[in-house]
């Protein structure tokens, strides 16, 4: 293998041209995030990724994983016999082919969604995916690297997601909220942080602010902890 074939896609759209991506792991798992939570679905994570949130819980898909076919890989997922596939990552938009994965997953009939952190652009995605996009917050490190741009091409179907680490993500998460006005375009979540927010304080200033938003706690984590391949 080539040392284009080994380079990952860590700071950078993987080069590599032709119907492959690196892929951390290939899992299957009940959905604990976004509007399909508690669902059994099939998750897909893309190796690499240009961000480094402080609360990142899949650093080991910064590196590594392996090359797969788009062929392999729609096999891998149709043994599960799912309705809903996650395509994830990492950042999954940091490898280029991940578009044409996104459209091959639709075609074979699943209902496919993208868990994206916002920074890279979103537009010209096949309209059947439903988008979970995150807006970083001050917290995470990397509020500077959101493209706010992205705003535009979500639809109703597509969600927009806020990691809140502390009552000053918060107030700045309820201020774009309402600059951008986000639930006019879809559903928002705002999500605290685990293990540095108490979800019940998040809940409390959702309902003293009347936001129209919904809290989101991760079931993954509540069911297995940080646990690989949940």
């Amino acid at each position: 293998m080539s040392q284009a074939d080994t380079t990952t896609a860590n700071t950078r759209p993987v080069s590599s041209a032709g119907d492959r991506l690196r892929i951390t792991e290939i899992f299957f798992s009940l959905q604990g995030e976004a509007r399909t939570v508690g669902c059994p679905t099939v998750f897909i994570r893309l190796t690499g990724c240009p961000l480094r949130c402080s609360y990142c819980d899949t650093e080991y898909a910064f590196y590594g994983g392996q090359w797969m076919e788009f062929g392999d890989i729609l096999r891998r997922v149709a043994e599960y016999t799912p309705r809903y596939v996650t395509v994830t990552g990492g950042e999954p938009l940091a490898q280029r082919p991940c578009r044409e994965l996104l459209t091959a997953l639709c075609d074979q009939g699943y209902e496919v969604s993208l868990e994206t952190g916002g920074a890279l652009d979103v537009a010209g995605l096949d309209p059947r995916v439903s988008i979970v996009m995150d807006l970083k917050t001050p917290g995470s490190g990397e509020a500077s690297r959101n493209l706010y741009a992205n705003i535009a091409h979500l639809t109703k179907k597509d969600q927009v997601k806020f990691v809140i680490c502390d009552r000053a993500d918060y107030e700045w998460s309820r201020a774009k909220l309402a600059e951008h006005k986000l639930d006019r375009i879809g559903e928002v979540l705002f999500s605290p942080c685990y293990g540095q927010l108490n979800p019940t304080d998040l809940a409390e200033w959702i309902l003293a602010d009347r936001l129209p938003v919904r809290l989101q706690i991760q079931l993954h984590k509540i069911l297995w902890n940080d646990a690989r391949g949940h």
